[in-house]
């Protein structure tokens, strides 16, 4: 497929429209995922398939139903139908040998104002059961570039420096499948930049990740795969390498406008 598709109405894609990169064998696949809550169907009928080192990016409006997606995901919300595989094992929502195995960064910090950068990490490291938080947590504070506010409290940091380091606890653990929900939000430039090396960092080719953004140029930056959401389906979705960037982003534009 050169260009997204004209009309939208269609049913959210099979797994197997979702076919990995070649030599890249299936590390997350969900079928037919639907939640509801009352009348309102925040997802509906999506489904996905991605490859060990994939990285997916999800565009859509407020209201789309992406976080929920995100949240079922992880393991903190159960669908109302359908299921999701992780390397094969059926999620169940707050199954603890889940949790340890993904990295969530959401709307929410869960950072403790009162704690330092470095004291934040270490509470969460040992929640983690992890042992060399000695080494792994200046190295995540460099990798975010805050290692020299280490010992900052929380609350005197930045909107940025907050959100870097929320993405430093994300990965405090080496997760081998990320989610990351509107990570560019109120970034200025300095910290977005930190924020895209990070994720070319994750394109390791062992990690599986999940970017839910707004932004056209920053979510097709590095993606694997793409999709646009709107009322809880998945309007389009494809390999990133068969879009054409200008077309995807009037496309996008045009299921915004048209779903009001």
């Amino acid at each position: 497929m050169e260009h997204p598709p004209e009309s939208s109405g269609d049913a959210s894609p099979a797994p197997s429209a979702w076919a990995p990169v070649a030599d890249r064998r299936p590390v997350l696949e969900a079928w037919d995922l639907v939640r509801e809550f009352g009348p309102i169907r925040a997802v509906d009928g999506i489904g996905l398939r991605l490859g060990e080192g994939e990285l997916l990016t999800v565009f859509g409006p407020n209201g789309a139903g992406k976080t929920t997606l995100l949240r079922i995901l992880a393991g903190g919300l159960r669908p109302s139908r359908g299921e999701v595989r992780l390397r094969g094992l059926r999620l169940r929502a707050g199954d603890p040998a889940w949790h340890r195995r993904i990295g969530v960064l959401s709307h929410q910090s869960f950072l403790y104002g009162h704690l330092t950068a470095e004291e934040n990490l270490w509470f969460f490291g040992r929640l983690f059961g992890l042992t060399d938080l000695k080494e792994r947590i200046p190295a995540r504070l460099e990798q975010v570039g805050l290692l020299e506010r280490a010992r900052s409290r929380v609350r005197t940091l930045s909107r940025g420096m907050r959100q870097r380091l929320a993405l430093a606890r994300t990965l405090l653990h080496d997760p081998d499948f990320v989610l990351l929900d509107e990570p560019y939000t109120g970034l200025d430039a300095h910290a977005a930049a930190v924020l895209r090396g990070v994720l070319a960092s994750l394109k390791d080719g062992r990690r599986t990740v999940i970017l839910v953004t707004h932004n056209i140029t920053e979510g097709l930056e590095m993606a694997d795969q793409v999709a646009i959401q709107v009322r809880g389906r998945f309007v389009f979705s494809g390999q990133r390498c068969q879009v054409d960037a200008a077309t995807f982003d009037r496309f996008y534009r045009e299921q915004v406008e048209a779903a009001g």
